[in-house]
């Protein structure tokens, strides 16, 4: 599905955030990746969206060069991707309702569309009750289910989770992680980058280790080894 084809990248100021990477992520597949500030998990993410190009190497998504892509169609990639971040980038004013159908708004869904579906992605998430609610009247959890639930809505192919417990205690990135393993479960590919040792050990799934740049390990049924 997802292709690093010996990828480096080499910032402006000379730093190299990636050096010969490859791996693949299958689809239908739940795959972790870790590494300390720094190793290259953001620079990987930022590749994956195409807000970023290699300095060598490829990146594709199923037989694609990522970024060989124009920008009207390279938009229409990043469609099939949706995106959890640490800090949930909602939108203050609008309710949890709101938030998850200004993405399906944004996409050109109808409004038939957004009726239908966003009280779903909010049942699967487990806040239909909580649709009428403003972020400043949710906790961190739900918060980020809102923000998976945002992510979801549009049915992407990939999901990436970008230290999606970052934030939240101890039960709550738990729930946030049941809800993710959920999500993989009904056929979407999960990508999450933490620095959880918990939730790694817990999840036994496939963990890539990243240090300095480069892929130091690749489990399929990974621990965190740092």
């Amino acid at each position: 599905m997802l292709y690093f084809q010996k990828v480096s990248k080499v910032y402006p100021d000379h730093s190299t955030a990636l050096h010969d990477v490859t791996f693949t992520v299958n689809r239908g597949e739940f795959l972790s990746l870790v590494g300390h500030s720094g190793a290259g998990k953001t620079t990987v993410i930022k590749l994956i969206l195409g807000e970023e190009a290699p300095t060598k190497g490829t990146v594709s998504f199923e037989s694609v060069n990522i970024h060989s892509l124009r920008k009207k169609k390279l938009a229409l990639y990043r469609r099939k991707i949706g995106v959890v971040f640490q800090d949930f980038r909602l939108i203050p004013s609008k309710t949890a309702y709101e938030n998850i159908a200004f993405a399906m708004e944004a996409a050109g869904r109808t409004d038939a569309e957004v009726a239908a579906d966003v009280p779903d992605v909010l049942e699967l998430v487990g806040l239909q009750k909580k649709m009428s609610n403003f972020p400043r009247e949710l906790s961190g959890g739900e918060k980020q289910r809102v923000a998976i639930a945002r992510a979801l809505v549009n049915q992407p192919e990939l999901i990436i989770a970008d230290e999606p417990t970052g934030n939240l205690d101890p039960i709550n990135a738990h729930e946030i992680v049941q809800i993710l393993k959920k999500i993989n479960e009904l056929g979407t590919t999960v990508m999450l980058t933490t620095h959880n040792r918990g939730v790694i050990d817990d999840l036994k799934r496939r963990v890539i280790t990243l240090d300095d740049g480069a892929i130091v390990r690749d489990d399929e049924h990974g621990k965190y080894s740092l």
